[in-house]
């Protein structure tokens, strides 16, 4: 039997066999460890132990990244759309236009109808309500004293009401008060919204077969569009419109894969306000979509935390004002998020910034004509205020 202090002189196979027979707690609990790690490469060891930590702390921070860039191996892309050719020419009459379309021409135009859920957007509205006016026989807003997250806001519109005054004649506002529901999915409220502003529309006094405008405030048809559909008969009784999609301003053009927006044939107890898709046909061309076009960065900020996706908000450090303005810049992801495309051909195409556009041809009008008041909208401009 040895003794306390005693060198054991047996090879490690044996220290597993009878650990030497009689030894100290400590050294029976390190020829254990011994005996456990046997085989075991210390460099593999090394390996496990810290790249397991870095592996998942990548994930948390990219772990969007991974799944968006792998989406096209679990979801397939939607049903193509049915795409109707759009003609149009300012020389051209409208008889004509309508007979490119396949159509036929009507001895008087539908009623327009334009509703809009509204949260803070005061210059795409401005913007959208002077492209339309000249064709829009009633304008439809809803505002709620919350936003779809649950946040409290102030009633924006009516703070700015006289500012629309050109429209006030034709417009019908309500208001709605938020149900203020704290851990709630943002789209109960998004639906619940769009359901009082259904309400609305039918206050304003819509009948059948008038024309209803489907759309969010920064996506706005195109003034030709809506004379076109409301002159010409035998149009679908729904059509999405494809709108030119832009990001921050007019200098980052995105794509053409816009197509929320909709036009109705008006029918009662039938036609429902939504958006999202509700038919195959999309009509070509159709006017703009301006995403986070805003003239100040709190509005980025405010729509960051209030709008539908605040779940892309993973980070504090998003809603800095200066990774904003830098953001917007570059013309890069607010969210650091890849491009929510179905094939690995088209996200890869997308990858990086947006190419900055030079053109300011045929963008609303009302831009052009108030430059001053809409320069940041403009190629070149793309510093942002405060707010």
């Amino acid at each position: 039997m040895p003794e306390a202090g005693y060198y054991c002189s047996k090879k490690t196979d044996d220290i597993c066999e009878d650990v030497c027979g009689e030894t100290s707690r400590a050294a029976l609990s390190m020829s254990r460890l011994r005996c456990a790690l046997r085989g075991f490469d210390l460099k593999a060891l090394l390996l496990l132990f810290m790249g397991v930590p870095v592996l998942i702390f990548i994930i948390y921070l990219h772990g969007q990244k991974i799944t968006y860039f792998l989406r096209p191996i679990w979801e397939s892309p939607p049903k193509p759309f049915s795409t109707i050719p759009h003609y149009y020419h300012p020389n051209i009459s409208m008889e004509s236009l309508c007979r490119l379309h396949g159509w036929g021409m009507r001895d008087t135009p539908r009623r327009v109808f334009d509703a809009v859920l509204f949260s803070n957007e005061l210059d795409m509205l401005e913007i959208r309500w002077h492209e339309l006016s000249p064709y829009v026989s009633e304008f439809v807003l809803l505002e709620s004293n919350s936003t779809f997250t649950g946040l409290w806001k102030p009633l924006v519109f009516a703070g700015n009401r006289s500012r629309f005054k050109f429209v006030e004649s034709r417009l019908t506002y309500g208001t709605i008060g938020g149900r203020f529901i704290t851990g709630e999915n943002p789209f109960v409220e998004e639906s619940y919204q769009r359901v009082a502003l259904d309400r609305l529309i039918r206050i304003a006094g819509i009948e059948d077969d008038d024309l209803l405008i489907m759309s969010d405030v920064d996506e706005i048809p195109s003034g030709h569009t809506i004379d076109l559909l409301r002159w010409c008969d035998e149009i679908p009784e729904k059509l999405h419109l494809q709108l030119r999609n832009y990001l921050y301003s007019f200098e980052f053009y995105l794509d053409d894969k816009s197509w929320r927006a909709s036009v109705h044939r008006y029918k009662a107890g039938k036609t429902r306000y939504a958006h999202f898709r509700q038919t195959d046909d999309l009509f070509a061309d159709s006017g703009w979509h301006c995403s986070f076009c805003f003239r100040h960065i709190s509005q980025f900020v405010f729509k960051m935390k209030a709008y539908s996706h605040v779940d892309r908000v993973r980070f504090a450090y998003y809603l800095n004002p200066l990774r904003i303005q830098d953001v917007i810049c570059r013309g890069a992801d607010l969210f650091d998020m890849l491009p929510e495309e179905y094939t690995f051909q088209d996200i890869i195409a997308k990858l990086g910034p947006i190419p900055s556009s030079y053109s300011a041809v045929h963008l609303p009008s009302y831009i052009l004509q108030n430059v001053d008041q809409h320069r940041y909208l403009l190629p070149g401009n793309c510093k942002r205020e405060s707010g």
